[in-house]
């Protein structure tokens, strides 16, 4: 099991501290436009100041897949102090003699936030995926041989990095006594109950356009027993139809086959097969006519149909708020439809107002389903919101996360 920094007496102690606060930045100002992950990180911090600690944050902004967001960090800096209370000040460097000289001046309950660490070629993604190496390996790298010796502690709070293999998240827990931070801590917690908890019914509500993500881990919590109904919706749905029997028309079944998703059809078969009284599609489907909504049974559809579905219709809604009202644990991703577009909301709009309002434990996430929340909902109905993204798409299907074995060893 992971070792909770609560509680743990920090004072006077040098502390790495590694959460993660890569945030959405405005491409012309450079700017942070989001502060959620910062607003997260941010009660870590406050816990280890108000313990005494002299705490260093190491984090990363950007990567060499968004190479543009590669930037200086002086503005999370800022944002967190103002956050905590306590005195954050920024160095734009990583490791090298100044960043140590900075960390070695640290005073009782002062912190400073390093350069950015994707500054340095070991701690990027074309670096991890090509050169592989392991936490053992990494111990050699510019980083944990710079830093290692000036600290005293290692606190990890960076759940949503939890499948990345880099030096900053995976080798200090070699040196330094290690323990978890409170979002890290909680994520853990929050999703173990989803996969593992004894709360059934357990109900997944999948949707959205990531059909990869969502049929990960539609087959690991359907296998493990994890779930009791997946109910799909947007491009996941389609596809579970479709592999069904169920007619979608010429127009979408052609743009399922141009994005390459007919390749989900087996699996999906396969799943309906194995799983027959726990997959669930849409009844019904939404559909523009002179400009409004419409909408029309599968079996009303015709084979030459050249319109799109851009919504779950009323029965389904209907069916899936059944599910939802007898489910003690509940969790969402992606929406049910193109909710962007008001004419198509109503499905993801009303599931979420069934969530919100349930009495089960539930857990949303992803970026669009916490988006619709905030607009639908609010967030409050919820008993955790999930911001990990990729890390929790891969622990819901059941793939390895680097951070988890890490903090484990």
């Amino acid at each position: 099991m992971m070792k909770s920094i609560e509680g743990v007496d920090v004072r006077s102690k040098r502390v790495l501290f590694r959460p993660d606060i890569n945030s959405p930045i405005d491409q012309k100002t450079k700017r942070i436009v989001n502060t959620n992950r910062l607003e997260k990180a941010a009660v870590t911090l406050k816990l280890l100041l108000e313990g005494g600690a002299k705490v260093a944050i190491i984090a990363h902004q950007g990567d060499t897949m968004d190479y543009r967001n590669i930037i200086p960090m002086a503005e999370h800096a800022e944002i967190l102090q103002n956050l905590t209370g306590f005195p954050v000040s920024y160095i734009d460097d990583v490791c090298g003699l100044a960043a140590q000289e900075a960390i070695e001046s640290l005073s009782e309950s002062e912190a400073i936030l390093l350069g950015n660490v994707r500054y340095l070629s070991e701690e990027i993604t074309a670096f991890e995926k090509e050169v592989k190496l392991t936490p053992t390996e990494m111990q050699s790298t510019y980083l944990i041989r710079s830093l290692k010796d000036h600290f005293d502690l290692y606190v990890n709070d960076a759940f949503s990095a939890a499948h990345r293999s880099t030096p900053s998240m995976v080798a200090f827990q070699e040196f330094l006594p290690t323990y978890a931070g409170r979002q890290l801590m909680d994520e853990y917690s929050a999703l173990s109950r989803i996969s593992e908890g004894t709360a059934h019914p357990r109900v997944f509500l999948l949707g959205g356009g990531k059909i990869s993500d969502a049929f990960g881990m539609m087959d690991h919590v359907l296998s493990t027993g994890s779930a009791d109904a997946v109910l799909t919706g947007g491009l996941t749905g389609h596809v579970i139809a479709l592999a069904s029997g169920v007619k979608l028309g010429s127009a979408t079944e052609a743009f399922l086959a141009e994005k390459d998703f007919i390749r989900f059809i087996a699996p999906a078969k396969k799943l309906l097969e194995e799983f027959p009284k726990k997959v669930f599609f849409p009844l019904d489907f939404a559909f523009e006519k002179d400009g409004e909504r419409a909408e029309c049974t599968h079996e009303e559809v015709e084979a030459s149909d050249d319109r799109f579905y851009l919504d779950i219709g009323a029965k389904t809604i209907a069916l899936y708020t059944e599910h939802i009202a007898r489910a003690n644990t509940l969790f969402v991703n992606g929406p049910a439809g193109v909710y962007e577009d008001e004419r198509w909301e109503n499905g993801t709009r009303e599931l979420l107002r069934v969530v919100s309002n349930s009495t089960a434990y539930s857990v949303i996430g992803g970026g669009d389903t916490i988006t619709a929340a905030a607009r639908y909902t609010g967030l409050d109905g919820y008993s955790y919101v999930c911001t990990a993204g990729g890390a929790m798409i891969q622990f819901l299907s059941g793939k390895r996360l680097p951070l988890l074995e890490a903090m484990k060893a």
